[in-house]
């Protein structure tokens, strides 16, 4: 029988789920594909989803840390001797209630990786010094660049409620994203991810060559567990609990339609797994709050939600 390891209850680095022993499912298969494949990606999932995760293994993959990958899907079909330098941009930590704060949020950023890439950035303005620091990454590393942006719409929508002040922060964002698509011959890779989907005309006007995978039923488990994954991976936990009961309370999520299989909720899982004890872990925690605020502001009776259809 397979071994119980570390439930990896809130970890999202690689590194630490390789070297101290927690449980992995090698969603390395996806990302293979999606390199292969193409170069600009838009992927939204929920919150405790799995996506920190998923874009720490592509910056492990790019920057050749191998003896992360030894095991998995992709270790011998990657070309370990090259090297990509990584600028990943997250907006996950706090919360930015004004462009000042937004401004100076993505400012601290842009100095970190300038410092850690040895990039001097001479610039004033934001995009400028962005720009600045893909190209220049490029020329000093002699490698294409992979940008890697976190909870791309998370400023919009903790202040979602206030219209004006969105306004302004979508601004903000939109002066970020906008350098990506000059600086295509400067990056190797691009993947964005956030809770939501905004139209490339409001926040990536001009980025027209972002694919959206968020409904690509070949990419539809690339965040969360398959069924397989919780009867093989987490085979050791599974005594003790009614399997059926897993899947009637966790298998809820599908992006596409019937015939896309359903994912499990990675957060719910792991902490029913360590509770031993069936709860909506999820829901407790991890609920959008600009869901709720839009739904009591717009005044709308939530039994009605089983009956609507968008």
């Amino acid at each position: 029988m397979a071994t119980q390891l570390n439930l990896p209850i809130g970890v999202q680095s690689l590194a630490e789920i390789i070297n101290e022993g927690y449980y992995y499912v090698d969603k390395t298969p996806w990302l293979h594909r999606l390199i292969k494949e193409g170069k600009y990606y838009f992927l939204s999932r929920p919150r405790r989803f799995g996506k920190s995760l998923l874009l720490d293994t592509l910056k492990e993959l790019f920057e050749a840390n191998e003896p992360l990958f030894r095991g998995l899907y992709i270790h011998d079909r990657w070309d370990w001797k090259t090297r990509h330098p990584v600028i990943r941009i997250s907006f996950a930590d706090g919360v930015m209630s004004s462009r000042r704060a937004l401004d100076q949020h993505i400012e601290e950023l842009l100095r970190e990786h300038s410092q850690r890439l040895g990039i001097t950035l001479s610039n004033e303005s934001i995009q400028g010094r962005f720009r600045e620091l893909i190209t220049g990454t490029h020329q000093q590393h002699g490698q294409r660049v992979v940008v890697l942006i976190d909870e791309y719409d998370k400023p919009i929508l903790d202040n979602i409620t206030d219209a004006d002040v969105a306004r302004e922060l979508r601004e903000g964002l939109k002066n970020l994203y906008s350098v990506l698509k000059d600086a295509d011959p400067h990056l190797k890779f691009c993947l964005l991810t956030g809770v939501s989907k905004f139209s490339k005309v409001s926040l990536f006007s001009g980025l027209n060559n972002l694919n959206d995978i968020t409904l690509d039923k070949p990419f539809a488990p690339i965040c969360g567990y398959t069924d397989e994954d919780i009867d093989t991976v987490f085979a050791p936990e599974l005594p003790g609990l009614d399997r059926e009961q897993i899947r009637q309370w966790y298998n809820g999520y599908r992006w596409g339609d019937e015939t896309t299989p359903a994912v499990y909720n990675p957060f719910d899982v792991l902490l029913l797994f360590q509770k031993r004890e069936f709860r909506p872990y999820w829901f407790e925690s991890a609920t959008p709050t600009f869901l709720v605020k839009l739904l009591a502001e717009r005044g709308l009776y939530t039994p009605r939600l089983d009956t609507l259809e968008t």
